[in-house]
């Protein structure tokens, strides 16, 4: 057995009926000269035909001295049927339709009896494309290591009839294949008085800072809409825009990528909000998700490996320009705390930040009676550079697809693929009504932002 990290842990503790704790992708694939319903017949027998598989694919939760959620077991036989699933839409449909079908597969908990992760290929698109919906329990591996995992099944060669599976892939170079992070008893205690160690030096640098007010501080953030108790439903919304126009965005305001995407979010909540007659004072608050896995990371070894920086998002302001510049000051004052502080010290710091989190996901009776400690999880995860084939089709686009909870009604995760940012919206189905509304605002807060600064 293989002992589970505490971090890991959380996700499987907390996880109900309402708060399904698994993070998804959903991809589409573009097949050449319309061989559509051919490739989804290829891809299927691919994906079923190969029964070799990584252990991280075989892990399932097992009971330690009569306790679950300790150690992971190892399954010896995998039912590869149960994992990989077809779909078909009841007729040819676009990306709303697409949406609507991966929601309700989003919205199922994964089956604690068998390795944790499915994939459902779906066909049946407009212009015979064919669609890809994964999903992995976030105790197993975070956005970013699943991310790239998917990533290493791709081919840069359209030409390529190679097709690989998440499951079964070549060593990569950094790493000897089924080479997972051991977590023995020992090397969790070493891992936990490492950071207790810590502790002293980070509270000294957060109480430093926070009396700079260089760190936008938890439970600052007002209450919305948003923060409210969840159902198990889910709506899921997606879109892609050129990565050209928040490029050329950036390059003309001097900030990042991300601070564009940001400003993008924040004005489209801003306008949501608005529609709603629901705008608070103050301005919202969001937690981004930091990557603390190396470049030489591929996946394989999963866990979680990810820092939490608060944001002020500036719905307060009217203005475009003058949002996204405080924006970025906020993200860039993060940055530079963090930039100062170890691999362990930067998870302990954010252990910090998001224990009033963790507390609402053991206690969610908690979430009505506090202020939230952020408003909403904006999630930046990089991507390939370069056009991505398997199996001889394009993929089109690939939108991340990650989790909502108690007091967090609404998630918002993007990544680019090649020239487009694929940007993936789930919510609560009750909580937030015309989900795919964002997606309009979205594209009005970019329109507006390049109006502003050309």
């Amino acid at each position: 057995m293989e002992f589970i990290s505490p971090v890991d842990a959380l996700f499987l503790v907390a996880e109900s009926r309402e708060h399904p704790m698994h993070v998804g992708s959903l991809s589409i694939f573009d097949p050449a000269d319309g061989t559509g319903p051919e490739f989804a017949r290829r891809a299927y027998a691919t994906l079923a035909a190969d029964q070799n598989f990584h252990p991280m694919f075989r892990k399932r939760p097992a009971r330690l001295f009569g306790t679950p959620q300790l150690a992971w077991t190892v399954d010896s036989a995998v039912e590869l049927d149960y994992h990989v699933q077809r779909w078909a839409l009841p007729e040819s449909g676009g990306l709303d339709a697409l949406t609507e079908v991966t929601a309700g597969l989003h919205s199922t908990l994964l089956d604690r009896h068998r390795p944790l992760w499915e994939a459902h290929l779906i066909e049946g698109l407009a212009g015979d494309r064919v669609a890809l919906y994964a999903k992995m329990h976030h105790a197993l591996i975070d956005g970013v290591g699943a991310q790239r995992l998917l990533q290493r099944t791709l081919t840069t060669d359209p030409e390529s009839g190679e097709a690989l599976v998440p499951w079964h892939l070549p060593p990569s170079t950094g790493r000897r294949e089924h080479e997972p992070r051991k977590h023995t008893l020992g090397t969790r205690a070493r891992a936990l008085l490492a950071a207790a160690g810590s502790a002293p030096s980070v509270l000294r640098l957060a109480r430093t800072a926070l009396l700079e007010q260089q760190l936008t501080l938890p439970f600052a953030a007002p209450r919305t809409m948003f923060n409210v108790p969840i159902g198990g439903a889910r709506r899921c919304a997606a879109r892609s825009w050129p990565l050209d126009r928040i490029r050329q965005v950036k390059k003309m305001t001097g900030t990042t990528l991300n601070d564009v995407v940001l400003a993008m979010s924040a004005g489209a909540l801003r306008t949501y909000l608005l529609e709603h007659v629901a705008l608070p004072d103050k301005p919202l608050i969001a937690m981004v998700p930091v990557s603390l896995r190396p470049e030489s990371d591929d996946g394989a070894s999963g866990g979680n490996a990810v820092a939490a920086l608060l944001c002020n998002l500036a719905t307060d302001l009217p203005d475009p320009a003058a949002r996204l510049a405080a924006i970025s000051s906020s993200m860039h004052r993060s940055k530079e705390i963090y930039r100062a502080l170890s691999p362990v010290q930067a998870v302990s710091l954010s252990a910090l930040t998001l224990s009033p989190l963790a507390l609402s996901l053991l206690l969610p009776a908690t979430v009505a009676l506090t202020s939230p400690p952020f408003n909403i999880v904006i999630s930046n995860i990089p991507g390939p550079r370069e056009p991505q084939y398997w199996n001889g089709a394009r993929v089109a686009a690939s939108y991340p697809l990650s989790i909502p909870l108690d007091g967090q009604a609404v998630n918002i995760t993007l990544t680019s693929s090649a020239d487009s940012l694929d940007i993936g919206i789930v919510a609560c189905r009750r909580s937030v009504p015309d989900v795919a509304r964002l997606l309009d605002h979205l594209e009005s807060a970019l329109t507006d932002l390049e109006d502003t600064v050309y």
